[in-house]
C-alpha cells in the first residue's frame, strides 16, 4: 500500500473512532440530563407561606416560589410533577401523592412528619395557653417522634422505593423555629422556643436515621436557616400571620435561601 493510501485510511479510521466516541458521550450526556422530578410531602414543601400559588393546586397551596418549582425552574427535567400538599401527613404521601412516581422517576424531594408528630397543634397550644401547656404539649410531640414516627417514615419510604427503585430521594428537613436570646421582647416565653427547638431537633434526627437506612439523602436545613429564625431581626419564617396557615412557615426568601441551595445540592 502506498505511504499516501496508509495515512488516508489511518485518518479516516481514527475520525470514524473520535466520531463514535463522541456521539457516545453526547448519548450519555443526554442520558444524565432526562430527570424526572417528583416533589412530595408537606407544607414546607408546597410552599405555603411563600405565596404565588398555583390556582389549580387547591387547598394544596403549591407555591411557584417553592423549593421544587425552583429547582425545576433552574434545571429542566425531562418531566416535573410536584404533588406536595399542605396538611399531608405520611399516610397522605402514600395515599395521594405517589401517582407520578413510577420506574423512570430518577429524582424525588420530600418532607414529611411534622403533621404526624402535630406541628400545628403543638404551636398552637405553645402561643395560646402559655408556658406550662406548652412544655407539657412539646412532651408529648417528642414522645411521638421517638416511638411512633420512625414507622411511619418507614412506611413512606419503603412506598416511595417500591415505586421508584432506582430514584435518588432526598428527604428535607425542618428549620428550628426561634433564635434563643434573640430580638422578640413578647410572645412566649424564652424556655418554650427551646422547647420547640428541641423538639424539631429530635425530628430531624429521626428523621435523617430513617432516610440514611433506606439509602436516601437527607438535607438538613437548621445550617442554611440559622441566623434567619424567628427572633432574628432577618427572619425567613412567618410568626404568627394572616392568613393563619402561613404561621410558621418558610416565607418566599425561606424557600429560596433555606430550602433550595440543600436540594440543590444534594443532588
Amino acid at each position: 500500500m502506498h505511504l499516501s493510501r496508509f495515512l488516508s485510511v489511518s485518518t479516516t479510521v481514527a475520525a470514524l473512532v473520535a466520531l463514535s466516541a463522541f456521539s457516545g458521550a453526547s448519548a450519555a450526556t443526554a442520558d444524565e440530563a432526562a430527570v424526572s422530578y417528583v416533589a412530595l410531602g408537606d407544607s414546607y414543601s408546597s410552599g405555603v407561606g411563600a405565596g404565588d400559588y398555583d390556582g389549580g393546586s387547591g387547598n394544596c397551596k403549591r407555591s411557584n416560589r417553592a423549593y421544587p418549582t425552583l429547582w425545576s425552574n433552574a434545571n429542566s427535567p425531562a418531566s416535573f410533577d410536584f404533588t406536595a400538599c399542605s396538611g399531608a401527613r405520611t399516610n397522605d404521601v402514600i395515599d395521594r401523592q405517589l401517582g407520578p412516581v413510577n420506574a423512570g422517576t430518577t429524582l424525588v424531594s420530600i418532607s414529611v412528619g411534622g403533621n404526624d408528630a402535630g406541628f400545628a397543634d403543638t404551636m398552637t397550644t405553645c402561643v395560646l395557653q402559655g408556658e406550662r401547656a406548652c412544655l407539657a404539649r412539646v412532651e408529648e410531640a417528642r414522645a411521638y417522634i421517638a416511638n411512633t414516627l420512625p414507622g411511619r417514615l418507614d412506611a413512606v419510604y419503603g412506598a416511595i422505593s417500591a415505586k421508584a427503585p432506582n430514584a435518588q430521594v432526598v428527604v428535607l428537613g425542618y428549620p428550628r423555629m426561634y433564635k434563643l436570646n434573640g430580638s422578640c421582647s413578647v410572645g412566649m416565653s424564652e424556655k418554650s422556643r427551646a422547647a420547640l427547638n428541641a423538639a424539631a431537633d429530635d425530628l430531624n434526627g429521626v428523621t435523617a436515621k430513617r432516610a440514611a437506612d433506606h439509602g436516601y439523602t437527607f438535607g438538613d436545613v437548621r445550617p442554611t436557616f440559622t441566623g434567619h429564625e424567628i427572633c432574628s431581626g432577618d427572619s425567613w419564617l412567618h410568626s404568627v400571620t394572616f392568613p393563619i396557615d402561613h404561621s410558621y412557615h418558610p416565607t418566599a426568601a425561606g424557600q429560596s435561601g433555606g430550602y433550595y441551595p440543600v436540594l440543590a445540592g444534594a443532588v
